[in-house]
């Protein structure tokens, strides 16, 4: 069993929780062992371990350091009941067994060991996007939703915004001289608002997913209303964008889900009707509802079949535009589906806008015509028919048989039993037009023994006299069951039109998105589960080592292993399409191949598509080179003409020089020789950033050393700066050198642009339990907006009023260096006029510890 613990954000208690679970199950007698925990030094935390046993963690030696890790093997030596693994989304160091944590978990769980453990949303892999577009930090660490989703338990620990904010100015979470810089960053407010906005949402997700999952397992296929769902049926003629609007409306005051229906029913739409689908289609997702078609015989047994499959707790229908007699004789589509909705959906039969009102509606031929018109277009079409159809037909030769039976018996002396037969012919025609095979069936052989009966003699018996009559009569069941058997026939063609139709017109979309759309893969998808109501659809590549990973999903419930799927379709070596649904048919599985040989021709160009990246890449590093030559072939002429005029002019024997300007020249040589270096320096770094060259060399260091090292390369003093980074941050694991290069351009870059009498300022402080933020803030003229998309990019000194020493390459390098180190560095205006450089790197305590 796996228990997570989830978190909106550091410090609301996920690790506190973790440890008093544990020992609420020690107390009762429950064998629990700590597999692996990080305090992150709060005392509150720390004292809840009390005595519960721990496993002591294991020393891994990488890169000339020591590191601690879980020891796995440990634990699952020791067989514990329970083990408590603190933060699932780590990664282990290199050398170790496995790349993530998770995986280690999985196999503690192998080996039928419960494990709980602790996460943040940050690090689920659905929400790191939408969590660093908040809080401006981008999270490395993730763990794919699917494995977290498959715990037993989730919990989220809850903590409103202000208490957090409270527990963090009281000292609770981070040392005192932490606590500003993190309320001002990563803890404001807003950020922590969205967070547990975003981390209740996902739990919200989560419990529906249990919830239809269990109603599956129970077979229970009522609706629960736990969570508003909204259908609205569309028909492409009518008030269709009204009920759409009308049904948005509703899902945004209930914050619920909006899915569009079409039934795809024998009667074939006009081109104008497929026309206003599409733009309904569009309406509808615009306004953040599924669009889906169904193939269907009865629209109201579709539509409420539909509903329960997805849930529904609402249906949105227009009102009927037939005429009253067509109500009396088919019936109200309308009240089939109130009546079939049971107690648990909601109907909303809403009335024609007055601006739409008959707009797109079908026109009807006058009243006189159109009773007859109805029967013949029944005639004419032949279909799969549903149950209301079926009882149309019984009422009908319940009603016709008796009455064509009494006028023929008056009339009986008039006509043969060959003429009596062709006539009896017609209803059983119409039967069959109107209800299907059963109705025709019926009127046939009741006919049959009606024709018998009445008008074959001996009458009023069931004998036959004459050889002629048994001919007529054979001839007439034998053409009752043809007619039948034509119609059977008829109506499975129609049904199957019905399918490639619709299919047709899926496929003809997803075409459209693979010409027009730069990624067409969520489009496809989309087709697929429109066309075929798929419970959930996954695209899963083989990561290797037993991990897999998501390319796409979609529906309620999406596969994400094989045991889970009805289907699973190869697509390449390493990628796989799960399919959660009903059987398919073999005509549903040729479309289907047809939709995943779109997705693997989309896969596939999107392979391509980066590998011409790379091309395009190496092509401008090449140009770069080129560029590179040439832009400083002037700076490196300059300082050698300098130093060789100054070093000729101090060895001339005349005119003698005093000792002054021998210094002077001594410190010319001195001064271009340095500018010299630093352009090499720079140039050979470029070069190593470029060929990606670049080998880090990670030890633990402590941010002031390298500052302060960065300072002294360039030959400056401590007291030309206001720094303010405490000597007791935690060590960072980075490489010192590569970090000091940075900091050494960006530091030499303000003090280039401030005047001599200004003061550089350099700030540090973690803002939360993974980052650590450098400030370096200068008061010059700082950089206008339209430059600052471009200050990283080389040869960049962009205008006399900003920069106009060297070939501009040290921001450049700066960023390739911080890149490589997997920071993040930004530009921001100094309030009061100046550009500060913000660098944010990653630490992680755990590592840091020796």
């Amino acid at each position: 069993m796996l228990r997570v613990y989830l978190g909106a954000a550091p410090g609301v208690g996920k690790t506190y929780k973790m440890l008093n679970e544990g020992w609420r199950r020690t107390q009762r007698g429950t064998d629990v062992v700590i597999g692996w925990v990080d305090t992150h030094g709060r005392p509150g935390t720390k004292a809840q371990i009390r005595d519960m046993e721990i496993i002591p963690p294991k020393i891994m030696h990488y890169r000339q350091q020591e590191f601690y890790e879980m020891d796995t093997a440990a634990i699952i030596a020791r067989r514990p009941a329970v083990a408590l693994v603190d933060e699932f989304a780590h990664s282990n160091v290199g050398g170790s067994k496995n790349e993530k944590r998770w995986q280690d978990i999985g196999e503690i769980l192998d080996a039928g060991i419960d494990v709980i453990t602790t996460i943040n949303i940050q690090h689920l892999e659905s929400l790191s996007d939408v969590v660093a577009a908040i809080t401006g930090i981008i999270q490395h660490e993730t763990v794919p939703d699917v494995l977290v989703r498959k715990a037993d338990q989730i919990e989220f620990v809850d903590m409103t915004p202000e208490a957090l904010q409270r527990r963090l100015a009281h000292g609770d979470v981070y040392p005192k001289e932490r606590i500003d810089m993190a309320l001002t960053n990563y803890f404001r407010l807003g950020n922590l608002v969205a967070l547990r906005e975003l981390g209740l949402l996902w739990m919200a997700d989560n419990v529906d997913e249990q919830l239809q999952s269990y109603r599956t397992r129970h077979g229970i296929d009522s609706p629960w209303e736990t969570k508003e769902r909204i259908l609205v049926g569309l028909t492409g003629i009518g008030d269709g964008e009204h009920l759409i609007r009308r049904a948005a409306r509703m899902a945004r005051r209930t914050k619920g889900d909006l899915i569009g229906v079409h039934i795809i029913t024998d009667d074939y739409p006009s081109k104008r009707q497929d026309m206003h689908l599409g733009e309904m289609r569009d309406l509808l997702e615009q306004l953040g509802g599924i669009y889906k078609e169904v193939i269907g015989v009865e629209i109201a047994d579709s539509l409420i079949e539909v509903a329960k499959l997805e849930n529904i707790t609402q249906i949105v229908i227009g009102s009927s535009h037939k005429p009253k007699w067509q109500k009396l004789l088919n019936g109200s589509i309308v009240n089939e589906i109130i009546d079939k909705s049971g107690d648990m959906i909601d109907v909303h039969v809403i009335s024609h806008s007055n601006t739409r009102k008959h707009k797109d509606t079908i026109p009807t031929p006058k009243h006189h015509l159109s009773i007859l018109q109805h029967f013949i277009n029944r005639i004419k079409k032949v279909r799969m028919v549903g149950r209301r159809q079926q009882l149309q037909g019984l009422l009908f030769l319940i009603i016709v048989l008796p009455l064509l039976t009494i006028i023929l018996v008056t009339l009986r002396n008039q006509f043969t039993v060959g003429a009596v037969s062709l006539i009896y012919i017609v209803p059983v025609v119409i039967a069959t037009a109107i209800g299907g095979a059963l109705p025709g069936l019926l009127s046939g052989f009741i006919g049959f023994f009606l024709l018998n009966w009445y008008f074959t003699p001996p009458i009023g018996t069931f004998s036959i006299a004459s050889g002629r009559d048994i001919t007529a009569l054979t001839i007439f069941i034998f053409t009752a069951i043809i007619i039948n058997i034509l119609v059977a026939k008829a109506a499975k063609k129609s049904n199957e039109a019905l399918r490639i139709r619709s299919h047709a017109a899926a496929l003809s979309r997803a075409t459209t998105a693979l010409l027009n759309e730069d990624d067409p893969l969520p489009i496809l998808i989309q087709e697929i589960e429109r066309s075929f109501l798929l419970d959930g659809l996954s695209i899963i590549e083989d990561s290797g080592g037993g991990g897999n990973k998501i390319l796409a999903s979609s529906g309620y419930n999406p596969p994400s292993k094989l045991e889970e799927a009805t289907f699973a379709f190869p697509i390449s070596d390493t990628k796989t399409i799960f399919l959660k649904c009903a059987e398919f048919n073999s005509q549903d599985k040729e479309i289907l191949e047809i939709f995943i040989n779109q997705i693997k021709m989309t896969l596939s160009n999107k392979e391509l598509f980066a590998k011409a990246q790379e091309s395009v890449a190496l092509s401008k590093a090449n140009e770069t080179r080129t560029a590179l030559l040439a832009a400083v072939s002037h700076d490196l002429r300059t300082p050698l003409a300098s130093i060789k005029a100054a070093s000729t002019g101090y060895l001339s024997s005349e005119p003698i020089l005093d000792e002054e300007e021998k210094r002077v020249l001594v410190a010319t040589i001195d001064e271009e020789a340095d500018r010299l270096n630093t352009l090499v320096n720079n140039l050979l770094d470029m070069s190593r950033i470029y060929t990606q060259s670049v080998k880090l060399h990670v030890s633990n260091v402590t941010l002031y050393e390298v500052v302060s090292s960065a300072i002294i390369s360039l030959g400056l003093k401590e007291t030309q700066f206001e720094i303010y980074v405490a000597e007791s941050l935690p060590q960072l694991a980075t490489d010192s050198f590569l970090l000091e290069r940075a900091l050494a351009n960006i530091i030499s870059n303000a003090v280039n642009i401030s005047d001599k009498n200004q003061t550089i300022k350099i700030v540090a402080d973690v803002i939360s339990e993974e980052w650590i933020e450098i400030r370096i803030i200068d008061h010059g003229p700082g950089i206008p907006q339209a430059y600052k998309d471009q200050i990283f990019l080389p040869f960049q000194r962009l205008g006399d009023n900003i920069s106009t020493k060297g070939v501009g390459l040290g921001l450049a390098v700066a960023k390739g260096f911080i890149n490589t180190l997997n920071g993040i560095i930004d530009v921001e205006d100094t309030p009061g006029g100046g550009t500060t450089m913000v660098i944010r790197l990653r630490y992680s305590l755990n590592l840091a510890a020796k």
